[in-house]
């Protein structure tokens, strides 16, 4: 499955159907950049998981705020619009594919 892109506005309508993980982003992030290939690499092995990412930038404010975004790349979990865990800091793809495992569980 291809990954999405969220914004303030589509942020909830992305979030809301299954389980969904947001990798929170910027593009000056080195760590960020590193990230962002594993979880589109997995979004491709897990099609039965939503993968969505959110550029944290001037214009996109209100939804960093609201979940308590302090360092990126953080990955938030939602289940069918309820935020269930969040991860922060770089993560390889097994660790991705483990904890998205133990949250189908």
């Amino acid at each position: 499955m291809a990954v999405q892109h969220a914004t303030d506005v589509n942020f909830t309508e992305l979030t809301g159907n299954g389980l969904t993980l947001v990798d929170f982003w910027a593009p000056w992030c080195g760590p960020c950049r590193m990230f962002g290939p594993i979880f589109e690499s997995t979004s491709d092995i897990m099609p039965d998981v939503h993968f969505v990412k959110f550029e944290v930038n001037d214009e996109n404010r209100r939804t960093p705020a609201k979940f308590g975004i302090r360092g990126i790349p953080s990955v938030l979990a939602f289940k069918n619009g309820e935020l269930v865990e969040a991860r922060s800091g770089l993560m390889d793809q097994e660790t991705l594919t483990d904890w998205i495992n133990e949250l189908k569980g």
